[in-house]
């Protein structure tokens, strides 16, 4: 096991929904540390470059609209094995396919409006705490 530090960004809908003391919590209960974070609201730059791997599809106007209409909680998240230990406790990206006990299984059901973010990989990690903390 490796201490690892990820990148988690709750969404707009989490915000808007009063959701962010209970994932916090998750998270905390978990074991892992916040060790950074803030509100902040995107534009739609920062959402092409975040999501530079989405831009030639269909969705991603809805995508970019649904990220720009209100404030996301960034974070920085430590721990053991924190990257996939957080991709585990968020559930599948389809929130169809999210387990029941996940983050989006037990509080989305939608499939762009999916409640949180985590960072995929050690490399994505270290490049969003970099777009998002400088």
């Amino acid at each position: 096991m490796s201490y690892e530090k990820t990148y988690i960004m709750l969404k707009p809908d989490a915000i808007k929904r009063r959701l962010m003391g209970e994932i916090i919590s998750r998270i905390e209960k978990k074991g892992y540390h916040i060790t950074q974070a803030k509100i902040m609201t995107l534009d739609e730059t920062i959402i092409a470059e975040h999501y530079s791997h989405l831009l030639d599809h269909p969705f991603f106007p809805k995508l970019s609209a649904f990220m720009t209409s209100g404030p996301v909680f960034a974070m920085v998240v430590e721990g053991e094995n924190a990257i996939n230990g957080m991709r585990q406790m968020i559930g599948a990206t389809n929130v169809f396919e999210a387990a029941p006990g996940t983050i989006r299984g037990d509080y989305t059901n939608n499939v762009t409006e999916n409640v949180i973010h985590g960072s995929d990989s050690p490399e994505n990690a270290a490049i969003e705490i970099a777009r998002f903390f400088g």
